[in-house]
């Protein structure tokens, strides 16, 4: 059953007081529905085991059987077990399943004490040994009130996407009319609750609204899912101390807000819990032809993103300032994305996996890599009637770039030298490396360098449905905004402002090729796509050339 969340639900809800909505599970009174409320979900992948994922609500814990089949109608069961779907964690169930055969897809359900079923999923293993092809589904940046999750629904319908790879804001944060902005969200698409989220009912609250939606729930059904969060399942710029969407003085305390978010997002995502002592950073080996590698970037080791606006606000010798701001605070040694450890650990992936004899070493994280600074067309690109943030934020990414600087502190060119150092560390392993990223609604291909020699390809997705570029600049050609920016930017090699979609990215062991593929609109519900945009790389290379 599909659960429907409304306003009415809400106002029972009050009637059992502000203290029931701290405890766990009090999500059970927000939530008219009984039984299996959101689907199915799987992730985690290995070539012998997957996670399996599921909401069953009941007036108490609930003891449900998992099923694992080789057939649909369940005749060829291979592997199962028992789970608690336990109030304490808001009726989720998760259990990791092993025993399976490698690069084997397989069905599997949950059954009920009262004998009823969720809906069949479908999942996979990864290979072992020789292996030819493999696909990737990698997404990001779905803002629910923006529109219709189109690039979700179309994906579901493929055959030929082994694994699902999500790169983080799988939701959004705000409460009603930020952003979007009043006017600004299509109707019917509303999210509970109607304010920001803070408390753990709250971020509940959110995610069930989100999982409620048809697209989501079958995406996850079909095709297993490697995910990571990135700031909007904590909240906007995220770091280890704090955030830049985070109050104190009204909502609290940070590290509380944080715990909160990282238990939810553990609960409702088909993601492995984390160990007393374990990490988040994780790789997953398919076959001899790629190593994907998971990281964690907001966090475990980020520390705050240097304030280019501060700068930008104290009026003066602003030349001057911006000078001493690139030659000192922009590339201060300490100041770092991943941390200590993760970086260490990453460094010994790209290495270990190369010299295993694996073809690709695939880098899936959240933010863009590549450098980006605003051209001087920009000038030109916002309208008159411009809000006014609008307005200031180009006039501020314009004087930046006049400086020889970027204009987002908060993805990697915030903290170039730890970028330039885990790229040489590509470099000394010989890697072929393919980052994977999100964050930023655009889609780009960047030849990354270090030193000033090739070190890897960048594949930036574009969003699901928040905007990108267009939204800034509306009365300008996307091709002409497209150009500019690839102009204006040595590395980067493509670029798409102005579409709404995912990417698959294909491996062999003759190239990479990444697809962006363009939905037709986000306004209203379509799977019908507009065109496909490739780029490829070829071993050795690690640098993009046109798909073969």
């Amino acid at each position: 059953m599909t659960m429907i969340l409304d306003r009415r639900m809400l106002i029972q809800a009050g009637t059992f007081g502000l203290a029931a909505l701290s405890i766990p599970g009090a999500a059970l009174a927000l939530y008219a529905a009984r039984g299996f409320t959101h689907g199915v979900a799987s992730g985690e992948p290995s070539a012998n085991s997957v996670l399996l994922w599921t909401r069953f609500v009941a007036d108490s814990d609930a003891q449900l059987t998992a099923e694992v089949s080789e057939s649909l109608d369940f005749t060829r069961p291979v592997a199962g077990g028992s789970v608690s779907a336990s109030g304490a964690r808001d009726h989720i169930a998760k259990l990791t399943v092993s025993g399976l055969a490698p690069g084997k897809w397989y069905f599997f359900r949950f059954v009920a004490p009262d004998g009823s079923m969720s809906q069949v999923g479908r999942t996979r293993t990864l290979p072992v040994g020789e292996t030819q092809n493999f696909n990737l589904g990698v997404f990001s940046c779905s803002n629910l009130p923006f529109g219709w999750f189109n690039a979700y629904a179309h994906a579901a319908t493929r055959q030929d996407i082994d694994l699902t790879v999500h790169l983080g804001d799988y939701l959004y944060e705000y409460g009603l009319d930020v952003y979007p902005a009043r006017g600004q969200a299509l109707p019917g698409r509303s999210v509970q609750p109607d304010h920001e989220m803070v408390t753990l009912a709250d971020y509940r609250l959110r995610y069930a609204s989100y999982r409620a939606d048809a697209d989501l729930q079958r995406l996850h059904q079909v095709a297993p899912m490697v995910a990571m969060w990135d700031d909007h399942e904590i909240t906007n710029d995220a770091w280890r101390e704090g955030a830049q969407n985070h109050q104190p003085e009204t909502e609290g305390d940070y590290a509380t807000r944080r715990r909160i978010a990282e238990q939810v997002y553990h609960e409702w995502m088909p993601v492995a819990d984390l160990a007393p002592g374990g990490t988040l950073w994780r790789s997953y080996q398919i076959g001899n032809l790629a190593t994907l590698i998971r990281t964690e970037s907001r966090l475990t080791g980020r520390d705050e993103p240097a304030d280019l606006g501060g700068v930008l606000a104290k009026g003066g010798d602003l030349a001057a300032a911006l000078k001493a701001f690139r030659d000192d605070t922009w590339q201060y040694p300490a100041r770092k994305m991943l941390g200590d450890d993760q970086a260490q650990w990453l460094g010994a992936q790209f290495a270990a996996s190369k010299s295993g004899g694996t073809r690709w070493q695939v880098w899936a994280q959240q933010c863009v890599m590549g450098s980006l600074k605003l051209p001087p067309e920009t000038a030109q690109w916002v309208p008159s009637d411009a809000p006014a943030i609008v307005k200031m934020r180009a006039a501020a990414g314009m004087a930046a770039a006049r400086a020889g600087l970027p204009f987002n502190m908060d993805a990697w060119d915030g903290y170039p030298v730890q970028r330039e150092a885990l790229l040489k560390s590509a470099q000394a392993a010989a890697s072929d490396l393919i980052v994977l990223s999100g964050d930023s609604h655009n889609g780009w291909g960047f030849d990354l360098e270090a030193d000033g020699k090739p070190a890897g390809v960048e594949f930036a997705g574009h969003s699901v449905s928040s905007p990108g570029f267009e939204a800034y600049a509306p009365t300008i050609a996307a091709k002409d905004v497209a150009d500019a920016l690839v102009r204006a930017n040595p590395q980067l090699k493509w670029a798409d402002t102005s579409s709404r979609g995912y990417m698959t990215v294909n491996l062999t062991q003759e190239r990479a090729t990444a697809n962006w593929h363009r939905m037709r609109t986000i306004r209203e519900r379509s799977t019908d796509m507009t065109s496909t945009a490739s780029q490829s790389v070829l071993p050795g290379r690690r640098i993009m050339s046109a798909p073969g």
